[in-house]
């Protein structure tokens, strides 16, 4: 394809949610007020592991830096989804768009990371007990937390460097609220299905590795729980461990309806629903999950409480 003379897109307009003024102003509430929560939340969850010493373990390390990256996580679509429904033109640069593609695909591999992590914490800790503090302790933890973030903000630059290469010369209209890979491909001026099959394989990859591995840990879990004589000793491994099972399925069961398949696969309608519930739902979940149904976390939870309260007081 002769590209010459054709001019080259320099922004990008991201379409979100079209709708009536009236709707976007309700949805602009609702994605405030869900942020909000979920800053809180999370940090909330951050803030009692660091200043209950009671928490500095392995699964509470884990757990913090989980609450950490949902916090990331959601920062890398909300603000601009709250930008772009308060704009005129919606508009987001070139080299924005990649920068969020890079950010938000990063966080997403590193929560595909650290959910393995968390699930082998759980199998040593249930079916390695007598040996679990020597394994896990929390100088390891912290250098595996490392290595997880490390590892998913280098998995992407390539791929991300060669959509960046394609010819984009109009239109220039992203049917979503984030630069996802499926839309971006279908504006270039050429198409590129190598770059299309590395992405879906790559994706494919991380998502089923990862997957297979929780899966595999849960399955060793379960066959050790039990064997637990004590009725007690078995619910409270089911309930250390579901938590952590209702966010692997919220988490997994959404992103392997997007990514899984080819990314230019799915109606644009389905792709918004899906990335905004992974992406902004499950964050506000989690930390309702983990308090919820951790004794420690809420007795910190309530620690920190009492002692804004006091402070307050004074």
């Amino acid at each position: 394809m002769n590209m010459s003379g054709v001019s080259t897109v320099t922004e990008f307009i991201l379409l979100s949610f079209p709708c009536s003024r009236e709707v976007q102003v309700i949805l602009v509430m609702l994605l405030f007020v869900s942020y909000i929560l979920t800053v809180m939340g999370n940090g909330a969850i951050v803030c009692a592991v660091k200043l209950d010493r009671r928490l500095h373990t392995p699964m509470y390390i884990l757990l913090a830096n989980f609450s950490l990256l949902e916090i990331c996580y959601i920062n890398t679509t909300v603000p601009n989804m709250l930008k772009n429904f308060l704009s005129e033109t919606k508009a987001i640069s070139f080299t924005a768009c990649f920068f969020q593609f890079y950010f938000f695909f990063s966080m997403g591999i590193t929560e595909t990371l650290l959910l393995p992590l968390m699930a082998f914490d759980r199998y040593l800790a249930i079916c390695q007990p007598l040996h679990y503090p020597i394994i896990m302790n929390n100088h390891l933890c912290m250098n595996l937390v490392a290595l997880c973030w490390v590892t998913a903000f280098l998995c992407y630059p390539i791929p991300i460097y060669f959509i960046t290469q394609l010819p984009f010369c109009g239109p220039n209209t992203i049917d979503h609220f984030v630069c996802d890979p499926g839309p971006l491909l279908a504006l270039s001026c050429i198409p590129a299905p190598g770059i299309e099959l590395s992405c879906s394989i790559l994706n494919s990859l991380i998502i089923f590795i990862t997957f297979f591995f929780i899966l595999g840990s849960y399955t060793l879990v379960l066959r050790a729980v039990l064997h637990v004589p004590s009725v007690a000793g078995r619910r409270k491994a089911f309930s250390t461990c579901g938590s952590h099972l209702a966010v692997v399925s919220l988490f997994y069961g959404s992103i392997m309806v997007m990514y899984i398949s080819p990314t230019s696969g799915n109606p644009g309608g389905t792709q918004k629903i899906v990335t905004l519930f992974y992406s902004s739902v499950t964050p506000l979940i989690n930390p309702l999950i983990y308090s919820l149904r951790n004794k420690d976390m809420k007795a910190a939870l309530r620690k920190i409480h009492m002692c804004t309260e006091i402070s307050q007081s004074k």
